[in-house]
């Protein structure tokens, strides 16, 4: 390279190297292109980095979500295995996480019956204790293991979700901090209900509650259907969407108020003048491909914005392939079909939660009868809006 190749080189150097430190507009609008970790990183360079970062963070309200599927090539659950990278890869800070699971794939008991050396390690407080690492101070993890998984691939809202009644499956759906949504978790057990407790988690006497998500674990235990009641009976006179299921069990947070193998509840009480909801129920009448897609055909009359929507589905174990005459993915398919740019979560358990309900901005359409909430054989096929 020549003498004056050299200048240009440099020059062109130095132009960068001022533009980059001094022109803010063009900083933020490179900074929009790097992953939430690494941003805060770059944070720390000078003041107008950091400013720069503030402003771009205070732009990430669009959630984002992690899944996997398949045998695992580590010690770990699929999903575990892959989430500390994929982590590094989001454009958001987590305020609040979603994480579900097969149950035989995350504890290892379908490992038992197989081989001598079972692989019990999967659960253990390590496992929740590297969750919580992955995630900021102050994030709220909920985890729960269920016997079928239900999950849109990472990458695409308009990808195909799949039903997993066998196998490793997982995900974890990440919300951020949203202006007019509140996010607040909750955990009830025998010792810990009360009517103060209910009204302390938002899910009484709060105009503004819009959205309950619900999962009830070792529900069938002595005294479990009354305790069960003991929750829906105030939310079933509320004016919000709930819907959920009976799951395995929850891994995270840590129970630290009932003893191992006591039935439970814990969800989501999403409240806030930009969170929107609605529901319908599949029930055991709809048993073909075309029955289940005019039924979520319905969801459309509640016209729930597409931008930052999930969709939930809620099913029974005894539903799925085998009740659809062997077809796989019914359910599935036809919310895609209707909702093609929505992902769908959900899970399979042992009974649903969840009525036809919508909930927009300053009306609720809905059944108010407690016993219409709980259902067997089912789907609850459910859209929620955040912001």
């Amino acid at each position: 390279m020549g003498e004056n190749e050299e200048f240009t080189a440099y020059l062109q150097d130095s132009k960068g190297a001022y533009v980059l430190s001094n022109v803010a507009e063009v900083v933020e609008r490179i900074l929009t292109f790097v992953p939430t970790k690494s941003l805060l990183r770059i944070a720390s360079v000078c003041r107008l980095w950091r400013n720069c970062a503030r402003r771009v963070l205070r732009t990430h309200q669009q959630l984002t979500w992690v899944s996997a599927c398949g045998p695992s090539s580590t010690e770990a659950h699929v999903l575990c295995s892959i989430l500390a990278e994929e982590v590094e890869k989001v454009f958001l800070v987590p305020k609040t996480v979603l994480a579900l699971v097969d149950y035989e794939g995350f504890t290892g008991r379908a490992y038992c019956y197989r081989q001598n050396k079972a692989k019990k390690n999967r659960h253990s407080p390590d496992t929740v204790e590297e969750l919580n690492l992955l995630f900021p101070k102050g994030c709220d993890i909920m985890g729960i293991t269920t016997p079928g998984v239900v999950l849109t691939p990472s990458g695409s809202r308009s990808s195909l979700p799949q039903e997993y009644q066998e196998g490793e499956a997982g995900f974890a759906i990440m919300l951020p901090s949203i202006e007019g949504v509140h996010v607040k978790p909750f955990h009830f057990c025998k010792k810990s209900i009360s009517p103060t407790a209910l009204k302390e988690a938002g899910l009484v006497d709060n105009p503004e509650l819009r959205v309950v998500l619900i999962f009830v674990y070792e529900a069938y235990k002595t005294g479990g259907s009354q305790f069960l009641s003991q929750i829906l009976e105030p939310l079933a006179k509320s004016k919000a969407l709930i819907a959920g299921g009976l799951v395995e069990s929850v891994f995270s947070p840590p129970r630290q108020c009932c003893s191992q193998g006591a039935f439970g509840v814990v969800g989501l009480a999403l409240s806030g003048p930009k969170v929107q909801g609605a529901s319908v129920l599949l029930n055991q009448e709809v048993s073909n491909p075309k029955a289940a897609e005019a039924t979520i055909q319905r969801l459309k009359a509640a016209k729930v914005p597409e931008r930052n929507t999930l969709g939930f589905m809620f099913a029974c174990v005894g539903r799925g392939q085998n009740y659809y005459h062997d077809q796989a993915n019914v359910e599935a398919e036809a919310f895609h079909k209707v909702f093609p740019n929505t992902p769908l979560f959900g899970l399979f358990g042992n009974g649903e939660i969840g009525c036809d309900r919508i909930v927009k901005d300053d009306y609720t359409l809905c059944d108010t009868d407690t016993d219409s909430l709980q259902h067997e054989y089912t789907t609850v096929m459910t859209l929620v809006h955040l912001g």
